[in-house]
């Protein structure tokens, strides 16, 4: 019955798939030995289709296909269903000769539409010695958790130089001062390669940024000196010279493991020990040192602003118009790809009346292979104080460009400006007594007063009079008196079963405010036994009696000896006894718990203000 029903679901399901959203797509290996078949598939997501034409295939011979399989779904999650299908075509090509051959689009009708899919690039490398499947490295510290430990070879001379190696390559050798260089390291490997340890150190005279790569490695097959080899860029840096001469990279030590059969175990001990067979062997691969040559730049002009590297310059400000004391915003935007973190800030000829404050910078920067690329803002804020048509002159900025060896000078636009007076007074002038003028900006400074002035001495001198006395005795009786108190809240708290004591209701209404929360999310053991705590814990803390030595017979002496009313000793005493039989009588209805809950608190509150100290 259920695959009926799901048969009748499937029928009724309204199927609307947009034609524009039918995709041909092809795959195949990217690099493939000669004399190697490989397989080459065209897949449409849709069982709807027809009239496939697959491309010629040229440079490829085609030993079988094409085979056509269908593939359908039916999903339903939570009342929503979905439906998806699909067609496959494929083929198996083997590949004569060596070289990168195209292969062409293929077609297909669906939807009323003919769709084509993306062309590939296949590249047959001579054959040669090492595997020709592709593999893959997980990550750089790839653990096996789960398997017991293999047999380990630590010397690792069972492999050959020539079977893993790292080659280290500059994108130059020979750069300017702060000029990107791009280094990269590459693994080739023959074996089975599965963790690769080695980060390259900080160097002297270069500042350093490594480019981010993903975590797992994918090989892919490249012919190396007449070997085909497994192959991956393994880590890559940006490398900004900060001083000239010949610079040294030194040779970068590796650690790989490589995983490799074990031929003297025995297979049956192999497969039910869980070993596979197999030997991690530790391999010490030493990557080559490399030299840059870095020369210095050429004779700096004044204004040059340290940038090395490709830029363009750009401004904006927030108006044309303005009042006295009104804020004025130029923002002037440098973007390139360069040593961008290291250039200086452009100088802007503000006008003189012009108030100006120190300009934020604003960074937004991708790491790139030809260095740091993006865009580095300088906010500049102004303040006019004066009214008055003024100019801001061009910002100019001069850098070092790579590609013309030479230093360029780029510049932003001029801007006119006219400036009215604002509220409130923007200039006020005084004249000091030589005649000349000291002007104020907005009354924030004001010029000091000049002539002569006077002392004026009132009543008879101050020391020794009374009152000077009594400035001395107040401090010292208020300090006597807070010593006092003070010593004597200090025994009082010495005497901790006082203190005890005198804390004991506190504590056990503290209690009951938990057994209340207990008792709004119905939780019926735990809000009794909260009741007991509190009830039995105020008599012990109140008497200084362990609460293991307490029982009914000896509170009910207790509290008598202390004054407490026979009947609230009775309510006591029932009120325990109707919170244990609760504990193993449950299913009292809220009006038994909040009864309880209210006697409870009752009994401790009235019970305190009965109890009489002796």
């Amino acid at each position: 019955m259920k695959h009926i029903l799901y048969i009748i679901i499937f029928l009724l399901f309204p199927v609307a798939t947009n034609a524009d959203n039918y995709k041909l797509t092809a795959s195949a290996p990217s690099t493939v030995e000669t004399g190697e078949q490989f397989k080459v598939q065209f897949t449409v997501n849709t069982d709807d289709a027809s009239d496939f034409t697959a491309p010629s295939f040229s440079g490829f011979e085609v030993i079988y296909g094409p085979s056509t399989s269908r593939q359908s779904s039916f999903q339903m999650v939570n009342g929503h269903s979905s439906h998806s299908s699909s067609i496959t075509y494929t083929y198996i090509l083997i590949a004569d000769k060596s070289g990168s051959f195209d292969i062409g689009s293929a077609t297909v009708k669906a939807g009323g539409k003919t769709i084509k899919s993306s062309p590939l690039k296949v590249t047959v490398l001579p054959t040669g010695s090492g595997g020709s499947s592709s593999r893959q490295s997980n990550s750089q510290s790839r653990q096996h958790p789960s398997q017991p430990s293999r047999p380990s070879d630590p010397t690792g001379n069972s492999i050959s130089n020539s079977d893993l190696f790292i080659t280290v390559n500059a994108s130059k050798t020979h750069v300017r001062e702060q000029e990107a260089v791009l280094l990269t390291y590459k693994v080739y490997t023959l074996v089975n390669l599965v963790e690769l340890d080695g980060k390259l150190p900080s160097l002297d005279g270069f500042q350093i940024q490594e480019l981010p790569l993903p975590r797992n490695k994918q090989f892919t097959q490249e012919n190396y000196k007449g070997k085909n080899y497994h192959s991956v860029v393994w880590s890559q840096y940006v490398l900004f010279p900060q001083r000239t001469g010949e610079l040294e990279i030194p040779a970068l030590s590796f650690t790989g493991i490589v995983e490799t059969p074990n031929r003297n175990m025995d297979p049956f001990d192999a497969i039910f020990n869980g070993l596979g067979g197999m030997i991690e062997t530790r391999k010490k691969i030493i990557a080559p040192k490399l030299v840059i040559h870095v020369s210095a730049l050429p004779d700096k002009p004044e204004d040059f602003s340290g940038g090395v590297g490709s830029f363009s310059i750009s401004s904006s400000i927030n108006g044309k118009d303005f009042k006295t004391n009104d804020a004025i915003t130029l923002k002037v935007n440098v973007k390139g790809t360069g040593n961008m973190k290291l250039i200086s800030t452009p100088k802007v000829d503000f006008p003189k009346d012009f108030e100006v404050y120190d300009p934020k910078i604003n960074d937004d920067f991708n790491l790139t292979k030809n260095g740091i690329s993006g865009v580095r803002q300088f906010e500049y804020l102004a303040v006019p104080r004066n009214p008055g048509k003024y100019t801001i002159p061009p910002v100019t900025f001069t850098f070092y460009d790579i590609h013309t060896n030479s230093y360029k000078t780029i510049s932003t636009e001029p801007y006119s400006i006219n400036i009215t007076r604002g509220k409130g007074n923007s200039s006020q002038a005084v004249s000091d007594f030589t005649g000349s003028e000291v002007t104020t900006l907005n009354e924030d400074i004001r010029y000091i007063k000049t002539g002569d002035s006077k002392s004026i001495f009132r009543g008879r001198h101050y020391f020794g009079t009374f009152k000077y006395l009594l400035s001395y005795l107040l401090p010292l009786l208020l300090f006597l008196i807070l010593l006092a108190v003070w010593r004597k809240r200090l025994s009082h708290n010495s005497d901790t079963v006082l203190v005890k004591g005198r804390k004991a209701n506190k504590v056990a209404l503290k209690r009951m405010k938990h057994a209340e929360k207990l008792l709004g999310q119905n939780k019926d053991n735990e809000f009794y036994d909260e009741v007991l705590k509190a009830l039995w814990g105020y008599i012990s803390d109140k008497f200084n009696i362990p609460q293991e030595s307490l029982n009914k017979d000896n509170i009910s002496s207790r509290l008598t000896d202390h004054g407490v009313d026979k009947k609230l000793i009775d309510d006591f005493i029932s009120t325990l006894n109707e919170c244990e039989y609760a504990r193993y009588a449950p299913g009292d209805p809220t009006e038994a718990k909040d009864k309880t809950y209210r006697n409870a608190v009752d009994i401790i509150s009235e019970m305190e203000s009965n109890i009489k100290k002796k």
